[in-house]
């Protein structure tokens, strides 16, 4: 078509006087949009002879083939020397060095966590991680707290529509982790994010931050347990430090502790911290219920195991002197600022 290749010279001999990208988009659409002469002629296809289509289709994609690349490179060197224009217009070095930007620092919450972690794993303890929307059965049941327990209460939480839960503790990895290993030992922390519906105070939030550990294996005793927990208080809070047992309950243990430790702050003497009593609870503890071995896949007659639990909120606040829990969550950059030196 004899009209195709006139469009194309004419189309490309226009594009060498349009130099901004205004100028461009105007002439692609009159050579090229939809009511473009280009586009004009491809419709016109249908009224040709029906042997004479095919061939015309070949002469039209090639000229509007060659339209558009002509039109892409000359687009770019508009835009190249557009981008020149704006720099020199700018009347600055752009090969001088940015502005620097301020480096953050790790949340209290992460770095307590991390401390925790190393402790542990300098321990023999293998880092395990389960899914904070829970089925009940895993929260709760498979823990020795029936659906009539009363120590439900105790771990309050939020329901999904189907049934399932936020996680009120870390404890379901446990069981997940046994079922994993079942009949094989078993020695993990479990960090991660817990959910209870509690009243937002000073003290309790409804979302903090949970470690717990287990351990199962033939012969492992409550000594081992205070052996592995006296390490760890005098890891994380000084080398001086002791701690002392007092009989508490929890469904998944039996017997059940909760651990103290001197406090770091007046040795033992009587503080506010410690409100004057010279010792700081910081998690519980206990031998792990035969129930629960056995539904995490384990004899209870030939194997035994101990678990314990800790918040690091309540880590992190005493280690930092905090008094306020809701202070971690704020994003104050005020409060968050302070950790730097903390590292």
């Amino acid at each position: 078509m004899k009209e195709a290749n006139h469009v194309q010279e004419e189309g490309i001999q226009a594009l060498g006087s349009r130099n901004t990208t205004d100028e461009l988009e105007a002439w692609r659409v009159e050579y090229l949009g939809k009511a473009g002469k280009m586009t004009l002629l491809v419709r016109s296809i249908g009224q040709l002879p029906k042997e004479q289509r095919s061939e015309a289709g070949k002469v039209l994609n090639v000229a509007r083939k060659a339209l558009t690349e002509a039109l892409e490179e000359k687009l770019i060197a508009v835009k190249n020397a557009e981008k020149s224009a704006r720099l020199a217009a700018a009347r600055f070095d752009p090969t001088l060095p940015g502005t620097p930007v301020p480096t953050g620092n790790r949340h209290p919450i992460r770095m307590v966590m991390e401390e925790i972690q190393t402790i542990f794993d300098s321990m023999g303890f293998a880092i395990a991680q389960g899914p904070e929307v829970e089925e009940d059965t895993y929260n709760f049941e498979l823990l020795n707290i029936p659906e009539d327990h009363p120590a439900r209460d105790m771990w309050d939480t939020f329901y999904t529509q189907n049934g399932e839960v936020l996680r009120t503790h870390t404890s379901p990895v446990q069981i997940r982790s046994m079922h994993a290993h079942a009949p094989e030992p078993v020695k993990v922390i479990c960090p991660g994010r817990v959910f209870r519906y509690e009243q937002v105070t000073a003290r309790s939030e409804s979302m903090f931050h949970q470690i717990e550990g287990l351990e199962v294996g033939p012969d492992v005793t409550m000594s081992d347990l205070l052996g592995v927990l006296q390490a760890f208080a005098r890891k994380l809070f000084g080398d001086q430090r002791t701690i002392r047992v007092r009989n508490s309950f929890f469904p998944f243990t039996e017997p059940s502790i909760e651990v103290d430790v001197d406090c770091f702050n007046c040795e033992g003497k009587g503080c506010s911290i410690c409100k004057h009593t010279g010792w700081i609870e910081i998690l519980g503890a206990g031998m792990v219920h035969p129930v629960v071995l056995k539904n995490g896949g384990y004899d209870p007659n030939g194997m035994s195991g101990y678990a314990f639990g800790l918040g690091i909120e309540r880590i992190a606040m005493l280690r930092y002197r905090i008094q306020d829990i809701r202070h971690f969550y704020r994003n104050d950059l005020r409060f968050l600022r302070q950790f730097h030196s903390a590292r």
